[in-house]
């Protein structure tokens, strides 16, 4: 069994923002036929995939970005999963909007999710995948900016990278976290 985190912020005023690409590239995922409906267990919405000969668990936390590390504890604890079958999806400002990184392991970066759910987890030693959403320009600060909604301008680029991603997803769960840094980054 796999776990694929998508991190962002729940409710409507949230959709369509920067902070929430990781629970677009869920979405994105769980529109195949062969996934189940969302469920809400363990402050989070699950949906399960089967996929390739596994069943993969799609999750977006309800607990907002911040505070995502309870319930991805909860989950890994309950199904007993090995950290190396989890994945987090989300975004990153360092990177140029729509650009992917596939990580097998690392710091949080400064990213308030990443840092909640590695101080539940006690480790970095997990993958996740970042999708670029560009830095704030002059007159936006950085909160203003990732939850912000992207430009008429940016929604093509944006669209394109959460397809590639949920592509990316399905090349991990297949093949591994090697074979996405080398095909993604």
């Amino acid at each position: 069994m796999k776990l694929v985190v998508g991190l962002g912020n729940p409710g409507k005023k949230y959709d369509g923002t920067r902070h929430n690409v990781g629970f677009a590239v869920v979405d994105v995922l769980a529109l195949s036929p062969i996934v189940d409906s969302f469920q809400s267990r363990f402050d989070a919405d699950l949906a399960e995939w089967h996929h390739a000969g596994e069943k993969i668990l799609l999750m977006k936390p309800q607990t907002f970005m911040n505070l995502s590390g309870r319930a991805v504890r909860e989950v890994v604890d309950f199904y007993q999963l090995e950290l190396t079958d989890l994945l987090v999806v989300c975004d990153d400002m360092a990177l140029p909007l729509g650009k992917l990184r596939f990580r097998a392991r690392g710091t949080h970066g400064g990213h308030n999710g990443l840092r909640d759910i590695q101080q539940h987890l006690g480790t970095t030693e997990y993958s996740r995948l970042r999708l670029g959403v560009d830095v704030p320009d002059e007159q936006k600060d950085t909160v203003d900016h990732v939850l912000g909604k992207f430009k008429p301008s940016e929604k093509p680029a944006i669209k394109d990278a959460i397809t590639l991603a949920a592509q990316g997803v399905a090349t991990w769960i297949g093949q591994g976290i090697q074979t996405c840094m080398n095909q993604y980054n």
